[in-house]
Order: C-alpha cells, then structure tokens, then sequence
C-alpha cells in the first residue's frame, strides 16, 4: 500500500496541479494525506476526483509553520492506516508519472531495501498565462545538478551523502521511519529539519537510495535568495542543529545574510541576528 503526504498552508493552486497530476500517475496512491496547517479553508479540500484526499489537521505554534510536526502529522496517519510505503512531496511538486511507480519497485531492491529512497527534482521555468500543462509532465523533466540523477530504473545506494537529503521528494517504509524516528519537531519554521533528518539516518545508520525515473516537478513561485523572510527562522533552526551535530547548516544563505548586514558572524563561528538573538527551542530527547 502507497501513501503520498503533503503538508499544505495556502499554496493551494499549487495543490491542484499536485493532485492533477497524481491522477496520471502509472500507479495510483492507496491513500492520499493532506496535512493542513493552520488552513481552515483546506480542511474542507474534496476535489471531484481520485485520488480522493484525506485531510488532517495540524495547529502551529505561533513561531512560525510547523513543518516537522505536520510532516510527522501526515506519516503517522498514513502508517497507522497500513501504508507499506509513505511519499513525501512538497505542495509545491507535481509528481511525474513514473514517480510512485519508481519508488515502489525501489523500495524491493537489494539497493533500495531499507533505505530512505530520494529521486530527482526538476525545478520549472514559470509556467506561461494558462500554467503548467500537466499532460506534458514527462517532456520537462530537467534534473536538478545538485543531487544524482540516476538513469530510470537505476537505484544507487549511498551510504555517505545524507547531507544532500532533502524533503521535497522522497519515500520511507514504516520499519525504516521507526528506525530514524521521524523529522525533529523542535524545529519550527523555516529551514534545516530535513537536514536533520539525514543527520538523524546517518545517526542510525540507514542510507540514503537515489532512485532513477522517481522524477517530481517543482512548481516555480516568487521567492527571494537569500530567503530574507525566514531570516529568524533560519538563525534559530541552524543554531539548534548546530548545537546537536557541530556544524551549520544552510552556510550559504546564513553568508548572504550576513553580506546584506542582516546577521552578524560571531567569533566562534556562529551566527545571530543582526538585531538582537534568537533563543533556539530546547531539542527533543532523540528516540
């Protein structure tokens, strides 16, 4: 049984096409959770075809969305009703149509068994005045150069690159999310829990898999580089991932803002905003 989560707040054109786009897909999802983060207006979300969503709830914090519990959220519902494999796709990615079809045959490989299985990202031009044409999926698929893009029907096993994990696709069993104990949700906000989820799998020693032909479209949306609206969520959650694992995550965007004055390097190393700190929430006991 195949589970796909997502976690949502707004972004909900996003989600349509997402759901569009899994009503192509050459292996339909058994179930289809929809995590809604302080979005009342999605919890009410039954588009008029399959895959039929099932949406749950997750209240935030106040400090900013809570992206690890609801993830966490999403996984616990789809196990608890007998998921064999969960999905994780960002809102804002459209799967392709071999992508659920390439995680499950992964998941049965030598290579795959056991590991956290991740396939490749192609992140899109903006779509033209009608949007993406979802029927032409596979003609746009242009993996991102930062992560292996293994040929379709490969799957890799990487025992060592857990730093270059990250949330926007990727697929887990039950026994291996118990074996990682799922994303840390000490982290609130932006930025470095999927991080810590690859430290936390390196910790327990499961592997990352890059599967082949599991390819998922992300959406193209206005954003900022650096992320200057997650400024404090990106100070916060690195000191706390710092604090755990010894080195910082996210230098490259934490270097830009220093650059524009809006972080200050202290030094030791660290970082702070630049207009005072921000305290880290207290970690979790690992499990």
């Amino acid at each position: 049984m195949i589970a796909v989560v997502t976690v949502a707040h707004g972004r909900h054109e996003h989600l349509r096409r997402q759901h569009a786009a899994l009503a192509r897909s050459s292996v339909a999802p058994d179930d289809y959770v929809v995590v809604a983060m302080d979005d009342p207006e999605l919890e009410s979300w039954q588009p008029p075809h399959d895959p039929r969503p099932r949406v749950v709830s997750q209240a935030g914090t106040g400090d900013g969305l809570p992206l690890a519990a609801a993830r966490n959220r999403g996984a616990r519902a789809a196990f608890v009703t007998g998921a064999d494999l969960v999905v994780f796709l960002d809102v804002d990615c459209m799967p392709a149509p071999g992508l659920l079809e390439a995680y499950r045959d992964a998941a049965g490989t030598p290579e795959g068994h056991g590991a956290i299985l991740c396939g490749p990202v192609t992140y899109l031009d903006p779509p033209g005045p009608g949007g993406y044409d979802v029927a032409a999926l596979d003609g746009l698929v242009d993996p991102h150069p930062a992560r292996p893009a293994p040929l379709d029907g490969e799957v890799v096993r990487d025992p060592a690159g857990h730093h270059l994990f990250w949330s926007l696709s990727f697929a887990i069993d039950a026994a291996t999310w118990d074996r990682v104990g799922g994303f840390d949700e000490s982290y609130v906000g932006y930025g470095a829990e999927d991080t810590d989820l690859g430290q936390r799998a390196a910790a327990a020693g499961v592997p990352l898999a890059w599967v082949g032909g599991a390819h998922a479209l992300h959406q193209h949306h206005p954003t900022s580089d650096p992320p200057v609206q997650h400024v404090d969520d990106v100070v916060r959650n690195g000191r706390l991932f710092a604090a755990r694992w010894g080195w910082w995550p996210m230098r490259g965007w934490l270097d830009a803002f220093v650059s524009r004055g809006l972080v200050d390097r202290l030094p030791d190393g660290s970082y702070a905003v630049a207009d005072g700190d921000v305290t880290p929430p207290t970690p979790r006991a690992d499990p």
